[in-house]
């Protein structure tokens, strides 16, 4: 604008106009337009960019505010999970003291079908009574076999190294009293505690062949329920869950009320299966 109206006073001054002070004053102005809309476009963006601006700064409120919001809501679940590990651990614990026990029973009716088998092995004493009422006294009794001839001993000798924790002795010893008494009332425990000392070694795999053994040989033995029990713990503990699934959802079903059905039913529990 300065410099048009300059010009503008010139041409009036001097009155004498030529075309080529008129083309220089319409390029001057042209010039001049230009830096007006330049400044207006120049403004707008200005305008523009604090519109932006602001739009960005709201937006990164509401985000912090969301981001806080998320931040509680993964502690509170954080919380909940704890929680229900803490849970899960107790009933896993609870659950392991009820196997505990299960094998607990089992071994006092062991012992009391070892104390039946040691009574019927022993002679029954008799009295004899002679003219004139004298009572003879009754016959010394039979003595007992030596330790390794003796199958109850023998049987008892092998869950003893169970207890002990010597397993190896303990397999061998039970094998060893399965193989010499095939027909006992113990062989088929014999047999179960080979499979539970092979379970104490961690040797599932081998384990569960045993427990199957129970279950083929011995189909009417008071085992064949803790058999399975025991070989759904050795699927789980090889990491087949399913297949342990299985095994104890199958003795809940066959063997309904018994103790290992209740263990079963706890163990299934805290595996999340109703």
């Amino acid at each position: 604008m300065k410099r048009v109206l300059p010009a503008l006073l010139a041409l009036v001054t001097t009155a004498c106009v030529t075309g080529s002070d008129i083309e220089k004053l319409q390029s001057q102005i042209a010039d001049l337009q230009e830096q007006v809309a330049q400044m207006k476009r120049t403004s707008a963006v200005k305008e523009e960019v604090q519109s932006v601006n602001q739009r960005i700064a709201e937006q990164t409120q509401t985000l912090l505010k969301s981001n806080a919001a998320l931040v509680a809501k993964v502690d509170q679940i954080d919380e909940k999970m704890n929680n229900t590990q803490g849970g899960i651990e107790q009933t896993n614990y609870r659950v392991d003291k009820m196997a505990q026990q299960v094998t607990q029973i089992q071994h006092d009716v062991d012992d009391l079908k070892a104390a039946a088998a040691r009574a019927t092995a022993q002679p029954a004493l008799t009295e004899v009574t002679v003219p004139g009422g004298m009572v003879n006294p009754p016959p010394a009794p039979v003595p007992a076999p030596a330790p390794g001839e003796d199958p109850v001993q023998m049987y008892q000798s092998a869950y003893r190294d169970y207890q002990r924790g010597n397993f190896d002795l303990a397999i061998a010893g039970f094998r060893e009293f399965a193989a010499k008494n095939p027909n006992s009332d113990l062989a088929d425990n014999a047999v179960y505690w080979i499979g539970e000392s092979l379970y104490s070694q961690k040797k599932y795999r081998e384990a569960i062949a045993q427990f199957d053994s129970v279950v083929t040989k011995y189909p009417k033995s008071d085992k064949v329920a803790g058999a399975l029990l025991k070989k759904g713990y050795a699927y789980i503990a090889l990491g087949e869950k399913s297949q342990g699934i299985v095994q104890l959802q199958y003795v809940v079903h066959e063997h309904p009320t018994s103790p290992e059905a209740a263990v079963a039913r706890q163990r299934l529990k805290a595996l999340g299966v109703d």
